[in-house]
């Protein structure tokens, strides 16, 4: 069965995990996925990820993290750029969200990264998902 939007069941499937305190969640792989994991545990959201399994078998094995009180680092994670609606940012309009504890990843010309570092670059683009 294919999936018509990959980032959306990646972004349920940590939300999911986290909601009932997994200590790990298995995400199939795609270097866009990879991508915005290397974004999120540069930004401490999530911990290490690993690729597991064979051929067209492999998967992302990510390590979410947890407060110390239990809770899941991740509250929120919300698509913002659908397959049926894009949505594109110019970077004199990327502004902290929620007061710079939250986090955009945005696809730009130059790869996926957060909203700070397109900011700090110049650069725009489409705002995939935010995170807080």
């Amino acid at each position: 069965m294919s999936m018509s939007d990959p980032i959306s069941d990646m972004i349920i499937r940590i939300k999911n995990a986290g909601a009932v305190n997994k200590p790990l969640v298995n995400i199939p792989l795609s270097r866009l996925k990879k991508d915005i994991l290397t974004v999120l545990q540069k930004e401490n959201f999530v911990g290490n990820f690993i690729e597991t399994g064979k051929g067209v078998h492999k998967s992302l094995e990510v390590i979410l993290k947890y407060n110390v009180d239990g809770t899941p680092l991740i509250n929120e994670l919300k698509r913002v750029s659908k397959s049926s609606c894009r949505f594109y940012i110019k970077a004199k309009d990327l502004h902290p969200f929620r007061k710079g504890a939250g986090l955009r990843l945005v696809s730009t010309p130059q790869g996926i990264m957060s909203d700070r570092e397109a900011k700090k670059l110049n650069i725009g683009g489409e705002v995939l998902f935010e995170i807080y």
